[in-house]
C-alpha cells in the first residue's frame, strides 16, 4: 500500500449515512463563532455526490425562506459534519441531479423510493394467488343442485 493511502486512511469516517442523488438528507454542521461553537442543520436534497477517499464531496440543494435555492457543497469526511441522515430515499436515475437547477415547484419533486416492506407485499400477493387457485372447491352432489340447475346440467 502507499504511504499516502496509509496516512489517509486515519481520516476516513466509518459513521456516514448511506445516502445517493435524490434523497433527501438533513446534514448537521459545527460552525464555530468566536470561541463558541455551535450546531446548524442544513437540510436538503443531494444532487451529486462525487470523489473518493478524503476527497469526497456531496452537494446538497434548498430552498430558502426567501424563495431562493441554496446549494452547498460538503466534504464527506470533513470533520466539522456531526452527522448525516437521510429523510427520504429518492427514486431517481441519474447520479447528478443538475438539471433541477431549471426547475422550480411542482416539477422540481421527486418521487420516493421505498424499502422492505412494499416489495414483501408485492412478493406475497402472487403466492397467495397461487395458493388460492390450487384449492379445490367442493363438488356439488346430485342432491344440493337445485332442480333448475338439474335440467340444465343433463
Amino acid at each position: 500500500m502507499k504511504i499516502i493511502d496509509q496516512l489517509e486512511k486515519g481520516y476516513l469516517r466509518d459513521d456516514i449515512t448511506e445516502f445517493a442523488a435524490g434523497d433527501d438528507i438533513r446534514v448537521s454542521v459545527r460552525i464555530k463563532e468566536g470561541e463558541k461553537v455551535r450546531t446548524q442543520i442544513f437540510a436538503g436534497t443531494v444532487i451529486s455526490r462525487r470523489g473518493g477517499g478524503t476527497g469526497a464531496t456531496f452537494t446538497v440543494r434548498k430552498l430558502s425562506s426567501n424563495g431562493v435555492f441554496i446549494e452547498r457543497v460538503f466534504p464527506l469526511h470533513s470533520p466539522n459534519i456531526e452527522k448525516i441522515e437521510r429523510v427520504k430515499a429518492g427514486k431517481v436515475r441519474r447520479s447528478k441531479l443538475y438539471y433541477l437547477r431549471e426547475m422550480t415547484g411542482k416539477s422540481a419533486r421527486i418521487e420516493e423510493r421505498f424499502f422492505g416492506k412494499k416489495t414483501e407485499k408485492k412478493a406475497a400477493k402472487p403466492a397467495a394467488k397461487a395458493a388460492a387457485k390450487t384449492e379445490e372447491k367442493p363438488a356439488k352432489k346430485a342432491e344440493d343442485k337445485t332442480p333448475e340447475e338439474a335440467v340444465t346440467k343433463k
